[in-house]
């Protein structure tokens, strides 16, 4: 694949509308993706009334958001090194069977009346290793299929489509489970993941058909890895500054902020899971499919860091503004507007990694990224869930944005006052 040509600043030359989706592979790849990411928010929806309906349990669900998150936190950088040694395509293939697995777990053990607490605890651990398994595989696959002048528009598009299937994840399950129940609904379900699953089998994609030059392959050493990819990368300003944008918004905020929306509708005066609440729940997702559509509509580039920090400062100010109004009309304005600032600057930090990352490691390097990108969601109940419960939920998630505007400020002025020129796509 040929190099893109470059602006004067460094950044790919304007694309145009939609670009990624003009590229076959890019649009068959994206769609089963889309279709993937359903079927993992459908799980949510089935599972979590399972684990509802049969245990009851408020521990079991919170270990449900644990063992979500917390594969990414330690395994992120492992998955990104199979990625960078092994096709990329059967890491992918991994984390579907995985995912069907679970889901025909789940089924099997309502079928049979054989469903426990520990089978749920160990179903949701699999689910979990198979998000972290296709996350950096998959980032990287979509290198290798678009290159790096459609790379920010597969990443804009991919985030869109994730969160079209998040959209779309509740209601296509409840269907399923109302029509199905949730045992042949969620045996359903596994045949969504196949589609993605049989055409990354002979797909031209990955390693052994790509022409950009690559180093002998590393050995897997575990979480020495970890460590020597951040020995790597400390160099490359680019790569850390987005790395640290994304591990400190993560780890002060991340979606902590949704799991607490029934008490902020209960303080705007909406007791029930009425339209209102819904509203409030899905402003954010309707903000980043916005910003997707409009931004990819226009082929607009913003491979910058400069502007990557500047639109998570704001997206600080806007989370800081729905926690303190009063006003419910401006509390979901301030969420669309969050969700379409979200969408941005994550997909172009995103794109600054991938384009600046070594390439014999840009596996590792993305697994870096989703190790502080998604790891540290783990904690992020800590800083609003247990935050709110000393000093009141709406004063927790404006002092957590706060530090994060503070954080991001100091990354903009550090960026400013050293003025780094941009770091090669191998160092």
């Amino acid at each position: 694949m040929s190099e893109p040509r470059q602006t004067a600043a460094g950044a790919p030359a304007p694309q145009q509308a939609f670009a990624a989706l003009r590229h076959r592979g890019a649009r068959i790849y994206l769609i089963g993706s889309a279709a993937a990411m359903m079927a993992d928010s459908i799980e949510h929806v089935i599972s979590y009334w399972i684990i509802y309906e049969r245990f009851q349990s408020p521990a079991l669900g919170g270990f449900a958001v644990v063992s979500h998150w917390l594969p990414f936190l330690f395994f992120s950088v492992w998955t990104g090194a199979l990625a960078d040694r092994f096709d990329p395509r059967r890491i992918i293939q991994l984390g579907m069977v995985m995912f069907m697995l679970a889901s025909l777990s789940w089924g099997v053990l309502l079928l049979t009346d054989t469903l426990r607490e520990w089978h749920a605890m160990v179903i949701l651990t699999m689910h979990g290793f198979a998000g972290v398994l296709w996350g950096p595989a998959g980032q990287v696959l979509v290198h290798d299929i678009v290159g790096p002048a459609q790379l920010q528009s597969a990443i804009r598009l991919i985030s869109m489509f994730r969160t079209l299937g998040l959209l779309m994840g509740p209601a296509v399950g409840g269907a399923i489970m109302l029509v199905l129940g949730p045992a042949w609904g969620i045996l359903f379900n596994v045949l969504i993941y196949v589609p993605l699953t049989l055409w990354l089998w002979k797909a031209p994609y990955g390693p052994h058909f790509s022409s950009e030059k690559r180093a002998q392959r590393q050995a897997i050493r575990g979480f020495a890895d970890i460590f020597e990819t951040i020995c790597r990368i400390l160099g490359n300003r680019i790569v850390v500054t987005m790395i640290a944008l994304a591990g400190g918004a993560s780890l002060l905020v991340g979606n902590a902020y949704q799991a607490q929306m029934p008490e902020f509708a209960h303080d705007f005066g909406h007791d029930h899971a009425d339209l209102s609440y819904s509203i409030l729940l899905g402003a954010t997702a309707a903000g980043a499919l916005v910003a997707g559509i409009l931004l990819e509509s226009r082929g607009v580039v913003l491979a910058r860091p400069q502007i990557a920090v500047g639109l998570a400062m704001l997206w600080c100010c806007a989370i800081g503004g729905f926690a303190m109004t009063e006003v419910y009309a401006l509390a979901v304005a301030l969420l669309f507007v969050a969700g379409f600032l979200d969408l941005t600057y994550n997909s172009t930090a995103q794109t600054l990694v991938q384009l600046n990352a070594p390439p014999e490691i840009r596996g590792r390097v993305v697994g870096l990224y989703h190790m502080f990108g998604l790891g540290l969601r783990a904690f992020s109940g800590v800083t609003v869930g247990i935050g709110g419960a000393l000093v009141g939920i709406h004063w927790s998630l404006f002092g957590s944005a706060m530090i994060l505007l503070a954080v991001t400020t100091t990354l903009m002025s550090l960026m400013i006052r050293t003025r780094p020129a941009r770091a090669s796509p191998g160092g």
